[in-house]
């Protein structure tokens, strides 16, 4: 078997992560999968094993540059080339901006945001140096339009779209593209990462919380797209000679973007409370 490129994503013990690594090891492409705690890579570990894909699971914290140089050494040590990087390591903190410490508004930032930025600076000189690579973001449908008592982590997707479009035409010259991928809701565990705020009855928030989880709860359930749509999106895009910058992924992510894109911002803003308070949903 002939391996088509070297690919390197992080957070790969559940979700779209998960979905992805087995994905592209399944399509031939080199995978290297990351998880910052190893005893929780036994499941994919077991399919590894298994169905004898060119799949190799390591230790790399997103905020932490000696874990990061560490892995990325190995990668090089094994397979010479890092092709393509797929940043996907993240989580959700749901909660009113009131209620959110800023340790926590800084700790989402962390990963979602800043644990991105060091995996590119990490990779960047390797790709410049090969004259080729694609950089993978995922984010979120959510990074291109607000919604509430979601702010620290809706404001790190937002921050992540920016700096996907300022990088992209920084690095052009080198040969290295730049893709975003934008899912809505879908089907995963991350309802079980999630940290939520405002959740106690004597919160002022607690009424208007209690409705917004309730929300995602029935998103999910009812839900179309999967973490495998994901990572197909992902796979098509590195198999196309000229992938677009931006994938949207799922009905509803692609029907609340034209909505947002369509609406005045006063009619925008009327639709989310509607979709997300008054049960009418995002999808139509």
């Amino acid at each position: 078997m002939k391996v088509k490129k070297t690919v390197l994503v992080t957070g790969c013990s559940s979700g779209i992560g998960f979905a992805t690594c087995l994905v592209l090891s399944r399509n031939d492409f080199m995978t290297y999968g990351t998880v910052r705690n190893l005893s929780k890579a036994k499941r994919i570990q077991e399919i590894i094993n298994r169905e004898k894909l060119p799949l190799k699971i390591i230790q790399l914290d997103v905020n932490d540059n000696q874990s990061i140089k560490l892995a990325v050494k190995k990668i090089l040590t094994h397979s010479g080339v890092i092709d393509i990087l797929i940043n996907n390591a993240g989580y959700g903190m749901f909660g009113p901006i009131e209620e959110i410490t800023m340790e926590e508004v800084k700790k989402q930032f962390e990963t979602n945001f800043f644990g991105t930025i060091r995996l590119i600076k990490s990779i960047v000189p390797i790709m410049r140096k090969q004259g080729n690579g694609i950089i993978v973001n995922i984010s979120s449908m959510v990074g291109r339009f607000g919604v509430p008592l979601n702010s620290a982590y809706v404001s790190s997707k937002f921050a992540l779209e920016g700096l996907s479009e300022s990088i992209s035409f920084e690095l052009e010259e080198f040969g290295i593209r730049v893709i975003v991928i934008e899912p809505g809701v879908i089907q995963t565990d991350f309802l079980q990462n999630l940290k939520l705020k405002g959740m106690n009855t004597d919160s002022p928030y607690h009424r208007s919380m209690a409705r917004r989880v309730s929300f995602l709860e029935k998103a999910m359930k009812n839900s179309l797209s999967t973490s495998y749509q994901v990572a197909n999106t992902i796979l098509n895009a590195l198999n196309s000679k000229d992938p677009n910058f931006r994938y949207v992924v799922g009905n509803d992510a692609t029907n609340s973007i034209h909505m947002r894109n369509s609406l005045s911002d006063r009619e925008f803003m009327k639709w989310i409370k509607d979709g997300i308070f008054h049960g009418k949903g995002l999808s139509k």
